[in-house]
């Protein structure tokens, strides 16, 4: 097990870009660590994954011999804010179970999904979509007097940093790109602060939604807010669309299938947002019907 729990070098890079060079510490320690998860927990971790935030292994749990999934953070923050948002959604079927907790530790033990398998992988309609997105929206949880979730407005912030941070890496300095960032984020910051207030998930695109059982999709990995719902919106009326007709209808038909969704407000964002999907591909030398439509709409 402690070749599988060892945090590889790319994995490493990944989470130094996010935490910087002080994770590498971290990642020497995580194999102790999951030990002492795995015999807390009667675990048996079998494979190992995670993206730039941490590191995510499925296990097998020794008593009964079914799945779970132990993810580890070297932010706790991270944690805590996900578990809460588990917490709130606890009696929703669309989101991941949350099975046990170590927030001071960065762990969460979830639930595993069946069947499983991202829905970026496969065909979806709007219909499962909005099915979703209205389980996560009701009954809508409010912010309460211990809530440790951040106001929507620091998302965006996030989020356009990152692009920020990025594009400096690769030493992209073009005053037409920084203008462009500049007034969508001016955009999306109107936007979070002038909506309705809700439990929003963050992250919420097809990579981070999982087939669960019969036709319900299953909301993983939240990067949780509390802010306008409509933001979860964004990603599944941008997929694979590239003509602002279509994206419009799009819009209407998804909020037609939503209630308290807000067709304006869901466009919004979409012009908001265009902004950080298509200044990288710009960046980047792309010149396809994608991208010019994205900096077109970023720029509308």
């Amino acid at each position: 097990m402690r070749e599988l729990v060892c945090v590889a070098p790319e994995a490493r890079d990944r989470l130094v870009v996010r935490f910087g060079a002080g994770v590498l510490a971290w990642c020497d320690e995580l194999p102790a660590l999951v030990d002492q998860l795995s015999a807390r927990w009667e675990l048996e971790p079998v494979v190992a994954g995670g993206g730039g935030t941490s590191r995510v292994f499925r296990c097998l749990k020794r008593d009964t011999g079914t799945s779970a999934w132990l993810k580890v953070t070297p932010d706790p923050g991270i944690a805590r804010e996900e578990a809460e948002a588990l917490r709130a959604w606890a009696k929703t079927p669309s989101a991941v179970t949350l099975l046990e907790q170590d927030l001071t530790a960065g762990a969460l033990l979830l639930e595993d999904v069946e069947p499983g398998g991202q829905v970026s992988g496969r065909a979806w309609s709007l219909a499962e979509v909005a099915a979703l997105l209205r389980d996560l929206r009701h009954p809508a949880p409010a912010p309460g007097e211990h809530s440790v979730l951040r106001r929507l407005s620091h998302r965006v912030d996030f989020m356009f940093d990152l692009t920020d941070r990025r594009l400096a890496a690769r030493d992209v300095h073009d005053p037409a790109v920084a203008n462009v960032l500049r007034r969508a984020r001016a955009a999306a910051l109107d936007l979070a602060d002038t909506g309705p207030v809700g439990l929003v998930h963050g992250d919420l695109h097809p990579a981070n939604v999982l087939s669960g059982p019969g036709a319900r999709l299953v909301a993983i990995d939240p990067r949780p807010t509390w802010g306008d719902p409509d933001f979860d919106a964004v990603d599944w009326v941008f997929e694979g669309v590239a003509d602002p007709a279509v994206l419009e209808q799009r819009v209407e038909e998804l909020a037609a299938l939503v209630p308290g969704m807000s067709p304006r407000r869901v466009m919004g964002w979409c012009r908001a947002l265009a902004a950080l999907v298509a200044v990288p591909h710009v960046c980047a030398g792309r010149d396809d019907a994608e991208t010019r439509f994205l900096m077109a709409l970023a720029d509308s």
